[in-house]
């Protein structure tokens, strides 16, 4: 069993822990902008946040779940949660394979060209990264809109 909280000061240390963990982008993690998941012990088993970007976008970010609490609903929860307070334009970066995982919430792969200047900078990064990788890590960039 678990709920859904607003992270607060004295979770910030526990958030990064679960981000570095994870291996996700650890920039920006505000912890004012963190749902959590957590556990009957208050343990955080995941967290979310939507992060602001210097052009006015917005992203989905910070999505983690600790292994053990995974395929239970806790990523959809918080997800829903962070949509039903911040509503499109949003965008994210995500791994490929986790695409259909997010088609389910509405996010969509956008034309660069469409993109945002934050993404489409960050758009660049992807693609050196694949090109660098071999094509071994490939990340995709959604948009609901």
């Amino acid at each position: 069993m678990y709920r859904l909280r607003r992270a607060e000061a004295k979770d910030a240390k526990a958030i990064r822990r679960l981000i570095y963990a994870e291996r996700l982008n650890p920039f920006g993690l505000d912890w004012r902008r963190f749902w959590l998941a957590i556990d009957e012990d208050e343990h955080i088993i995941g967290c979310g946040q939507v992060k602001p970007h210097f052009d006015g976008s917005r992203e989905l970010a910070s999505i983690a779940v600790q292994r053990k609490w995974r395929r239970r609903g806790v990523a959809s929860a918080i997800i829903r949660q962070l949509l039903a307070e911040n509503p499109p334009p949003l965008y994210l970066t995500c791994r490929t394979e986790l695409t259909d995982f997010y088609n389910r919430f509405g996010f969509d792969e956008i034309e660069f060209a469409e993109l945002p200047p934050y993404f489409r900078w960050m758009g660049q990064w992807v693609r050196i990264l694949h090109w660098f990788t071999l094509g071994q890590v490939k990340i995709s960039i959604l948009g609901l809109k």
